[in-house]
């Protein structure tokens, strides 16, 4: 019971941390014009502390064009 909550409260942290860093990178300045850049800011997310040692995610996507 002790290791679950312990365990929840180290992601709470970390994804904290990761949307720390993308607001210090500046991606909350405007909305999101692309998926691109709504699939960046939610990757630094995730990617919490691992930001602070270089890791820099950027990804890109694309829709499907209507037929």
């Amino acid at each position: 019971m002790r290791l679950g909550s312990i365990f929840g409260l180290i992601i709470v942290i970390w994804l904290i941390v990761g949307a720390v860093a993308a607001g210090q990178r500046g991606y909350y300045r405007a909305m999101p014009a692309q998926c691109s850049q709504v699939a960046t800011i939610a990757l630094n997310i995730v990617a919490g502390p691992l930001n602070y040692m270089g890791l820099n995610p950027v990804t890109g996507c694309e829709l499907p064009k209507p037929s």
